[in-house]
């Protein structure tokens, strides 16, 4: 019998640990490592030592963004922001994945964030107002001053910017309540219980009753496309602006076979007047369009309208608080859910986008410049929505930019109506029966804005380490916070007036996160209260928090015959090719194998990350010569 094959030297090993085993058991000779169950002797050696190095766990990065520095990950992961004109309502502030979440945020409150590159404070309010429900706002200009007239129960009241308080104009009758108020700009319009009414909006107001409409107790009354439409009960009605006193309600318009439909408003478009409405008893809500027929006239010599048609049905339970279009082209829906922007075609009808803003139910709508003004509840208070009509946040998507507005610091209720004082830009609302105006020469005392959460598109963890505001304290104060994936706050920065604001620690939270998330809160000046900071943005420093992985490499012998550090001999002849081609065949599969130190007890998963073979013994005899030391490099996992 040839030597090597005797069976006393070759299957002991592959009984035992057959290829492929996830780990080896030691039965025999002493051996010092094994991959996959695969055991050898180290050969380690000055040419050839044991090794173990840190893999390399970052890369540098050609940077092709916009923003400089951003993608260059030799050495910090940097992130910044340096406006905020996209509006809230993110979660995680990634630019990578989409172009527009670089100016955008997750909330702010008290904070005006529409001039491109800064965030200032908002104005504060205070109510002018505190009497019975005020049902209805609109903004006039009387000739003299720029107004809001209300309703005050069963009066009408005007409220300029230069007066100290509400006057009076006109009384609807005792204990008759005014349900619904509208204007041309020279004339106001509003029904009661029993007229609908007509007056002169300038500095003395007449008033007189034109319509009989008795035993009214739900109406909306809106001047419209130069046409005074009312919706009485579940009934339309288009009425003449100009009638005489006491005219009979003319033939309706058009009767919802829901009698207890209620109809919540009327809008004008370039091709159709709009009237929305919802059952109260349901989860019906729809708009109807009303179209012009060309080719008739009315009395007035105005186009026909035509009988109404639904063009929009809201959601099951989402219910339509106010309807209006802007332009001729931009429809908003303040509902029980929220609001949601449409887009009116050149035939009138109205595709809409989803909810934009979902925090609590929309009431009234007002447009001013470029933008929507919905009021609403606002972080448990009383105030406004503001919407970014000029631009959406996708292009050809209709998701427009928002944000927080106007507050009524203290009211707790649901912001029920909105108007500007005629021409001018300045915002009031009414909850409840209070009414609040914007200060024209107030901040309010604080305000905030939280970004997105800031995880470097990656689930890894990381080191947050350095942050950089950019802000002018001169007229304010600062105050900065972490947010961690809890919604936890920690404060890590307070900056007052006058002081420079320096790269700060991120101190806490102290250990590694997957995201991490800011809050900076800006109050106004101390000695002036028209002023407050200037924030134009920050910059965030981190490193990777990955484990590390190494890379250890084993030289050992790979012959056909082997001896361990007791003596003890194993082997054949053949044998060290066969081993070299399974370690090979394991290589190949490239899953992960276990790996096992003898020597330290160590176990492992890892990966072969090379294997070099070297043969230096030559054939002799009747010996194949094959056989030589085996460089084998793990990478951890």
């Amino acid at each position: 019998m040839a030597y090597g094959d005797d069976i006393t030297e070759g299957i002991p090993y592959v009984l035992s640990n057959p290829a492929g085993s996830t780990a080896y058991i030691p039965t025999g000779p002493a051996y010092e490592v094994a991959f996959a169950g695969l055991p050898f002797f180290l050969a380690n050696s000055d040419e050839q030592p044991y090794r173990r190095v840190t893999a390399q766990y970052r890369k540098q990065q050609i940077d092709q963004t916009r923003e400089p520095g951003e993608q260059t990950l030799t050495g910090w992961w940097v992130r910044s922001q340096s406006s905020f004109h996209l509006g809230a309502g993110i979660k995680y502030f990634e630019p990578i994945q989409e172009e527009s979440l670089r100016f955008q945020y997750t909330e702010s409150k008290g904070m005006d964030i529409w001039t491109r590159g800064q965030a200032t404070l908002l104005n504060t309010t205070a109510s002018f107002y505190a009497g019975a429900a005020a049902a209805q706002l609109i903004g006039v200009n009387d000739g003299t001053d720029d107004c809001i007239i209300f309703t005050d129960g069963t009066a009408l009241k005007k409220q300029a910017t230069s007066a100290g308080s509400p006057t009076t104009i006109a009384q609807a009758g005792t204990a008759s309540t005014i349900f619904s108020l509208t204007t041309d700009g020279s004339n106001y319009y509003f029904i009661n219980g029993t007229k609908v009414h007509r007056g002169l909006v300038g500095v003395t107001p007449v008033d007189s009753e034109i319509y009989d409409a008795p035993s009214t107790t739900r109406a909306t009354i809106r001047y419209v496309k130069q046409r005074l439409i009312l919706a009485k009960g579940n009934i339309l009605y288009e009425l003449n602006a100009n009638a005489s006193a006491s005219t009979v309600l003319p033939t309706p318009l058009y009767t919802h076979p829901n009698g207890q439909w209620v109809w919540s408003s009327i809008a004008e478009g370039p091709q159709a007047i709009y009237v929305s409405g919802y059952d109260p008893n349901g989860t019906s809500s729809s708009v109807f369009k009303i179209s012009l027929n060309t080719v008739t006239a009315n009395s007035l010599g105005f186009p026909t309208l035509e009988t109404p048609t639904v063009i929009i049905d809201m959601p099951n339970g989402e219910r339509i608080n106010d309807f209006d279009v802007y332009l001729g082209v931009y429809a908003v829906l303040a509902t029980s859910a929220g609001f949601r922007v449409g887009i009116a075609n050149a035939t009138g009808d109205i595709q809409y986008g989803p909810l934009l803003f979902k925090d609590a139910a929309c009431t009234a709508i007002a447009f001013r410049d470029s933008f929507a003004y919905i009021s609403t509840l606002v972080d448990s208070e009383a105030g406004l929505v503001r919407v970014d009509l000029s631009t959406t946040v996708i292009a050809n998507d209709l998701y427009f930019p928002w944000a927080w507005d106007l507050i009524a610091s203290g009211a707790g209720t649901t912001a029920t109506q909105v108007a500007f004082f005629g021409n001018s830009d300045r915002a009031a609302f009414a909850t409840g029966n209070t009414i609040y105006a914007e200060s024209t020469t107030s901040l309010v005392a604080s305000g905030y804005l939280r970004t997105g959460f800031i995880r470097y598109n990656t689930l890894e963890t990381k080191i947050y380490k350095l942050l950089q505001p950019r802000i002018n304290t001169s007229n304010g104060g600062l105050s900065i916070e972490s947010i961690d994936s809890t919604d936890t706050a920690y404060n890590i920065g307070t900056f007052s007036q006058g002081t420079s604001v320096p790269e700060i620690n991120v101190s806490y939270p102290n250990s590694s996160q997957e995201y991490l998330g800011f809050k900076f809160t800006m109050t106004r000046s101390s000695t002036d209260v028209s002023k407050g900071p200037l924030f134009t943005g920050y910059q965030l420093k981190s490193l990777p928090a990955v484990p590390r992985q190494r890379l250890i490499q084993y030289p050992i012998f790979c012959y056909d015959h082997e001896s361990d550090k007791f003596g003890n001999e194993i082997g054949y002849e053949g044998s060290a090719y066969e081993r070299m081609s399974q370690l090979e065949t394991i290589e190949n599969v490239g899953d992960t194998i276990r790996v096992q130190d003898m020597r330290t007890g160590e176990s492992y998963l890892g990966i072969i990350e090379e294997m070099d073979f070297m043969n230096k013994t030559p054939e002799d005899k009747r010996f194949s010569g094959f056989g030589g030391t085996l460089l084998v490099t793990i990478r951890t996992i």
